[in-house]
């Protein structure tokens, strides 16, 4: 059975392997509806463990609002080839290059959306070059490294990586209780089948090099506001990877539009994907409209 096959695109979208000048990158791709004006595209990267998949929901209501979105699995992501062994392959830097290299395949200028790790990767490439992207979401990503418990359970998993295969630690991670976001696989879409194909498809120095960013992550806030682009930060009403405080005080150094997704947690994406459409959209109208999205 093809890969392909663990998760079947939502209506309207392909799964297509995408080429870059760094390379393929597996994505899913949808195109506005016929009849629907075209108002721009957006390239979503997402968090840690995670998978283009985890945009599913968001893909059938943005394009009703005009908007094409491909969601990309990373490099060592899911269905994105990668090294197994070779951690300097997933350096930030290499990451935002490909980044930008995604987006120039899809087609410059796009909307930048990142959930979690997602979100400070794109930061990476926003930091290296701006020029590719018309705005930047952050989904439930924050300013600097992660909060000590989820730390905690990082280094639990690059432990474990050390020394058991992925399917061990799958099966590990099982043990100790339902799927997280970080330190086992990412809250998504699918049953518990096809959440383990996904984990399977990680290669381990992906999750390694990245595990060990997201601790260690710096504050580039600052750098970040001085870039001349429209930002917006967006997150569920509680979060225990980057606490709620913290992102409401880093939108505020950004001077960017703030959205809270009530009922949501680390994945507005996936707990309230109808709310986190419109909220994107909004914003990506706000800019197309000339309305400075600032509050």
């Amino acid at each position: 059975m093809s890969i392909r096959a663990v998760f079947a695109p939502p209506p309207g979208a392909r799964a297509y392997s995408l080429r870059t000048a760094r390379g393929e990158f597996a994505v899913v791709d949808s195109e506005v509806r016929p009849g629907v004006a075209q108002r721009g595209t957006a390239l979503v990267l997402p968090g840690f463990t995670g998978s283009k998949e985890d945009f599913t929901l968001l893909h059938e209501p943005l394009a009703a609002r005009g908007y094409r979105v491909v969601a990309v699995d990373g490099r060592g992501q899911f269905e994105s080839d990668g090294p197994g062994t070779d951690e300097s392959a997933y350096e930030r830097g290499e990451l935002a290059q490909d980044v930008l290299a995604q987006a120039a395949a899809v087609g410059a200028p796009v909307h930048l959306v990142g959930h979690s790790l997602g979100g400070q990767i794109a930061r990476a490439a926003v930091l290296l070059d701006h020029s590719p992207f018309l705005s930047f979401t952050l989904v439930s990503s924050g300013p600097a490294q992660i909060s000590d418990s989820q730390q905690q359970r990082v280094k639990l998993l690059r432990d474990a990586l050390g020394v058991m295969t992925m399917a061990e630690v799958w099966a590990a991670i099982l043990a100790m209780g339902p799927p997280e976001e970080v330190g086992g696989p990412a809250k998504g879409i699918g049953d518990i089948e096809q959440l383990r194909r996904r984990w399977l498809g990680n290669q381990p120095a992906q999750l390694l090099a990245t595990g060990r960013q997201l601790c260690t992550e710096p504050d580039l806030v600052a750098e970040l506001a001085a870039v001349p682009l429209p930002f917006h930060v967006l997150s569920g009403s509680q979060d225990d990877t980057w606490p709620v405080n913290l992102l409401d005080d880093m939108a505020v150094r950004l001077h960017a539009r703030r959205t809270v997704i009530p009922g949501a947690d680390h994945s507005p994406n996936v707990d309230q994907p109808l709310p986190t459409a419109r909220a994107l959209a909004d914003f990506w109208d706000s800019t197309a409209d000339g309305i400075t999205p600032r509050p």
